[in-house]
């Protein structure tokens, strides 16, 4: 078994958890997508459609172009473990998948951006629409990007002090079984 940050876990155990973990995660996202891309489809039925001009109308085509590209990477993952299910390949699916999921966030982002950009354009009819737009984009960015990042870094900086740690008592431990305790004056020990 080969340790993996305080989990004594196989390589096929490991990729089974992170599997589901990533399952988890899949499903948190794809609703999101489905709901949104639903809208999205149902838009340019509505009988308002006919009287966006060709800015909008423009937006909408790249809205639901990168909404079906979301979809397609967020769905990927799991049509990726089927084709590959019994092939002893989990470890590798996991890794792909994980980057498809990647993919698909970012996309999700990119997606979620410009619908935003098309509503506010049609509800405030003014630049203050980009202004929200690059706003909330920008907090996309922190909670799905800046803090995950973040937090990895700092957890690699916080495991480097502890490993740290742990080598220093164990280098400390190893000296004191090279070097006998320090005596007392009359030589008997006592101190």
């Amino acid at each position: 078994m080969t340790p993996s940050r305080g989990r004594k876990e196989t390589r096929e155990e490991r990729a089974d958890r992170q599997w589901s973990e990533l399952l988890q995660e899949l499903r948190v996202t794809q609703t999101g997508v489905q709901i949104l891309f639903g809208f999205l489809l149902a838009v340019v039925f509505q009988s308002r459609f006919e009287e966006l001009g060709d800015t909008d109308r423009n937006i909408y085509v790249l809205t639901v172009m990168l909404g079906s590209a979301t979809a397609a990477a967020l769905v990927g993952p799991v049509s990726y473990h089927r084709l590959l299910t019994g092939r002893r390949m989990k470890p590798e699916t996991v890794v792909w998948a994980s980057r498809m999921t990647v993919l698909g966030l970012v996309l999700l982002f990119c997606t979620m951006c410009s619908a935003l950009l098309l509503i506010l354009r049609v509800a405030l009819h003014s630049r203050m629409a980009l202004w929200l737009v690059g706003a909330m984009a920008l907090w996309f960015l922190v909670c799905w990007f800046v803090f995950p990042v973040w937090a990895r870094t700092r957890g690699r900086s916080v495991r480097r002090e502890e490993e740290g740690e742990e080598e220093g008592e164990k280098e400390g431990e190893k000296e004191g079984e090279k070097t006998p305790p320090a005596r007392g004056a009359g030589g008997d020990g006592a101190s």
